[in-house]
């Protein structure tokens, strides 16, 4: 029965677009970071991404992460410019001691830009939080 079906919330885990030097291109970049904020790992970390909006849509992305070790992050992908006027949503799935979580980020089209950058939880660099 659908009541007997227990959701887990997700806490802790963010989601974040950071703004940062690329020392080899010597330029500014747009980077995803996941961040684990809790005090245990989390494993088998999927995350599915892809931009839309009414008229257009990016292919989807992949990437695995074995392990995303307490209070930690990982780069996930650089994000082009070009796709900020898109809706981008990146749908997180792992386990966390022993239990599957899944929890999907939003990032709102025309969000990130300069004047929304914040500081961002165990990067400490500017960023803009998924909701």
């Amino acid at each position: 029965m659908k009541k007997d079906i227990e959701i887990p919330e997700v806490n802790d885990v963010y989601l974040a677009i950071v703004k940062e030097y690329n020392e080899v291109f010597q330029c500014e970049d747009w980077n995803a970071y996941l961040i684990n904020d809790k005090e245990q790992d989390i494993e088998m970390v999927i995350i599915v991404s892809h931009g839309y909006d009414d008229k257009d849509q990016t292919s989807l992305m992949r990437k695995k992460i074995d392990i995303l070790p307490a209070k930690s992050y990982a780069k996930i992908e650089l994000i082009q410019p070009e796709l900020f006027k898109l809706n981008n949503e990146f749908k997180v799935t792992f386990f966390e001691e022993n239990k599957l979580m899944d929890k999907t980020f939003l990032v709102p089209s025309n969000s990130i830009n300069e004047e929304a950058l914040k500081p961002v939880p165990l990067l400490l660099k500017p960023g803009v939080l998924a909701e």
